[in-house]
Order: structure tokens, then C-alpha cells, then sequence
């Protein structure tokens, strides 16, 4: 849990990839490429002022994604949850001439403070997940299923 002026609680998750930022960028933003380290289906391409929906399969569950900005090769900012409360902000940072450095940030969770210390906990812990499993893909062409191996289904 990190805590700032800005936004007063927040889950941060962050990593380095050493694949040019373009490919890093892509990777969030086409499901061809995103369902092969996070959701198992969507509904379309993150586009600027698109709504779409991400899908788990595995956990039945599905998720609308308001894509509230989109700066290509620079940043994503979505929002999801109820009513949209959730913003998840997504920074794309060159380092050196072919590695990408990626910043996950997500607030506004709801509920008491143990409330959103769990939410806290788990969207840093899933971000983490999520990022561990797109370095394993870009960089070694190797599919983890962490994100369908969390939570198995017996």
C-alpha cells in the first residue's frame, strides 16, 4: 500500500521489460495479445472513450472497462468497478533504446479502512501477477497462467 497527496491510498505494481515500449504498449491494449498474460476474453481493442468488457472464463466472471485515456506508447487510464469508481492508471516508460519500464497505479476503493486495505492488497498483488506473466510472455514467449492458476478451480 503507497500513499500520496494525490490519491490518498493506492496499490502500485511495477516492473521492467526488456521489449521495446511499443510492444510493451500493444500488449495491454490488443486482447490477441493481452488474454495471453491476464483476462481470457474481451470485447474489443482499448480505444479512447470505449467501453468494453474483459472476461475471465475460468472464474465466470466479467468485468466492464471504461478506457478513459489512451496515449499511445505513454499511458492508459481506466475505469472499472461499480459505477466506474475504480481508476486504474497504466505508465509506459521507455529505459534505454529497447525496454520498457511499467507503472501500475490503481485508487478509489470503497468500503472501511479494513475494506480497502484488502482491495488494496489484492489489486497489488494481481497487478504484480499480471505484470510478472507479460515479462514471461514478451520476453521468453513462455505463457505462465498465473492469473487462471490463482485461484484454482477443482
Amino acid at each position: 500500500m503507497q500513499q500520496n497527496n494525490k490519491h490518498k491510498f493506492q496499490a502500485v505494481a511495477e516492473l521492467l521489460i526488456r521489449r521495446p515500449v511499443e510492444e510493451v504498449f500493444e500488449a495491454f491494449v490488443d486482447p490477441n495479445i493481452t488474454t495471453k498474460f491476464w483476462f481470457t476474453g474481451s470485447s474489443g481493442e482499448l480505444e479512447e472513450g470505449a467501453e468494453i468488457t474483459w472476461v475471465w472464463e475460468m472464474y465466470d466472471f466479467e468485468q466492464p472497462v471504461f478506457v478513459k485515456t489512451l496515449i499511445p506508447n505513454k499511458k492508459l487510464v481506466l475505469l472499472w468497478g461499480e459505477e466506474q469508481h475504480a481508476t486504474v492508471k497504466i505508465d509506459f516508460t521507455m529505459h534505454g533504446q529497447d525496454h520498457c519500464f511499467v507503472s501500475i497505479k490503481n485508487w478509489g476503493f470503497k468500503g472501511g479502512s479494513s475494506d480497502i486495505a484488502e482491495q488494496i492488497n489484492d489489486a497489488a498483488g494481481g497487478f504484480t501477477m499480471v505484470l510478472a506473466g507479460l515479462k514471461a510472455y514478451l520476453e521468453h514467449g513462455i505463457q505462465l497462467n498465473l492469473i487462471n492458476d490463482r485461484y484454482p478451480v477443482s
